[in-house]
């Protein structure tokens, strides 16, 4: 066997364990929540919306808002805001695009004088919160 087979042999191989060292490095690891803690507070959010009751359609959407925005915020995500938050964070939710819709319901909630929500808004809004904790692990 020719001697350059075999350096070129050893060479990709200590190449190859460097990039698999430098993979490993430079991988997040996944955040460990207390999933006890959020499943409880989510469960005391969805308690608290009832059909009867227009202003808890408000109320809970934007305390489910609150704990989404806790959970990136204790992951280290970085931004002033949610909604940037929410940027730098987008791959981690399977749906994003109902997890903008549900933060941007929150920030009528929160911005537009006498902004009301509907009962099956609200309620597919928590459902929108709830997966995109799950997404984080967070529940």
């Amino acid at each position: 066997m020719d001697f350059s087979v075999v350096i070129f042999a050893i060479a990709v191989v200590i190449v190859g364990a460097l990039v698999f060292i430098a993979i490993l490095l430079t991988n997040k690891k996944a955040y460990s929540f207390n999933k006890e803690d959020y499943q409880s507070d989510f469960l005391l959010i969805e308690n608290k919306l009832a059909k009867d009751n227009p202003m808890s359609y408000n109320v809970v959407v934007v305390e489910a808002d609150k704990l989404l925005d806790k959970a990136l915020c204790e992951m280290g995500v970085q931004g002033k805001t949610m909604g940037d938050r929410l940027k730098r964070s987008s791959e981690r939710f399977s749906q994003l695009n109902s997890v903008w819709y549900a933060h941007k319901l929150r920030n009528q909630i929160a911005h537009e004088h006498g902004f009301k929500l509907e009962y099956n808004q609200s309620r597919h809004a928590l459902e929108t919160y709830k997966q995109a904790l799950k997404d984080l692990g967070a529940i």
